[in-house]
């Protein structure tokens, strides 16, 4: 027999009740009234759907900028190769001198295009990431294992950021999940193998973070390089950061929509009545 609150689990209760909602109503009694947190901090549901359409396209804008950027790094390479060329003929032309001056000024306006657009996908990032993590909060304020403040501070604090804003991102998508997949989560939480994989999380981050410190091994050798070779060498590197890159940005929009399509499910069919938060 199925529970008669879940409609999922098994029922192992005289009650028809099942394990996990005997526990959920057990953390109930002593939970904080709806709208808040464990802590007690403000927690009022709000719609993510704004910022993650805004979000999304801000990502096409960053894909956009490294598609330019590859455009730019085939010109440059084009340009040592006749470098390479001259040294063993007659010399450099005039004609070549001011090729030379365009691609470099071509990869310059790309590198300040992909600074642009990054800077600004991240201030709109991290807003929709805040909210999710504030709505996530009160799906279930249980099973977070960072505090609010690491959802923005995690990016920028040094070392912890190649795994904070993961850990986080992860407890969100669980506690905006399925209402008893969540709770199950929240009672084991201490067994980290009781959590379901989550690849699409996982490869966004493994892409993002490789693109980060491929991006930063070739920008290195880029303002290292004098000779044509070095150059030509270190514009491979920093090409193959761009193709990181878009692939890591394709991940996040899938794991942005994902995300808010799940957290907008929820609140349109979950069975919180939460106050509103006063004007």
């Amino acid at each position: 027999m199925l529970c008669t609150e879940c409609q999922f689990n098994t029922a192992t209760t005289s009650d028809g009740l099942c394990d996990i909602c005997v526990t959920a109503a057990a953390y109930a009694q002593s939970a904080p009234r709806p709208g808040y947190t464990s802590n007690g901090r403000p927690a009022y549901l709000r719609s993510p759907v704004g910022l993650a359409r805004a979000t999304g396209a801000l990502l096409g804008v960053v894909i956009a900028a490294d598609l330019y950027s590859l455009w730019a790094g085939t010109v440059v390479q084009d340009v040592m190769e006749d470098l390479r060329s001259a040294e063993f003929g007659v010399g450099y032309g005039a004609d070549l001198v001011r090729e030379a001056e365009r691609a470099d000024t071509l990869y310059a306006v790309s590198g300040w295009l992909q600074m642009a657009a990054l800077v600004a996908t991240c201030v709109v990032f991290l807003c929709w990431f805040h909210r999710v993590r504030v709505n996530a909060e009160v799906f279930e304020p249980y099973i977070h294992t960072k505090t609010r403040g690491w959802t923005v501070g995690g990016w920028f604090v040094p070392v912890v950021n190649l795994w904070f804003p993961r850990r986080i991102a992860l407890d969100i998508w669980d506690a905006s999940g399925d209402r008893s997949v969540a709770l199950d989560r929240t009672m084991t939480l201490g067994d980290s193998s009781a959590r379901a994989t989550h690849p699409l999380i996982n490869g966004w981050w493994t892409l993002w973070v490789a693109s980060l410190l491929v991006g930063r091994w070739a920008s290195t050798a880029y303002w290292g390089a004098e000779e044509a070779d070095e150059i030509d060498a270190a514009i491979s590197r920093l090409m193959l950061a761009d193709v990181l890159d878009i692939a890591a940005a394709v991940m996040a929009i899938l794991f942005v929509l994902r995300l808010t399509r799940m957290q907008d499910t929820k609140a349109r069919t979950g069975e919180l009545t939460l106050p509103q938060p006063s004007a």
